[in-house]
């Protein structure tokens, strides 16, 4: 299993009901495809350095999580599908940036 984060960008039109819903549809992709969700985190609403669809915010969030490298094509093809999707950015982690992502939830906690 390989450790991956990905960050994806919902529509701000969305309710809250709408953007949980969009997040655990992934969650659940992530776990009954065998993977383990590390960490989560809701970065909530931002606004954009330029519009996007038209849109000028979205609601962020991002997954840390191990997952077979077979798995991954699927995982983003459900983002392509989903309209309530607006970017999305998965990327391979390494033994450096493992560590940067451990120390950065350890603020996160220390600072909650």
């Amino acid at each position: 299993m390989n450790h991956y984060e990905t960050v994806f960008i919902l529509n701000p039109v969305l309710s809250d009901d709408q953007v949980k819903e969009a997040v655990e549809k992934y969650e659940t992709f992530i776990t009954s495809r065998g993977g383990e969700i590390i960490a989560k985190e809701d970065w909530g609403l931002k606004k954009f350095a330029y519009p996007i669809q038209n849109k000028k915010s979205g609601f962020y969030h991002l997954f840390d999580f191990k997952l077979d490298g077979e798995a991954i094509n699927p995982f983003e093809i459900e983002f392509r599908r989903d309209e309530r999707v607006m970017r999305y950015l998965t990327v391979k982690l390494d033994k450096h940036a493992e560590a940067w992502a451990v120390k950065r939830r350890e603020r996160l906690t220390e600072k909650a």
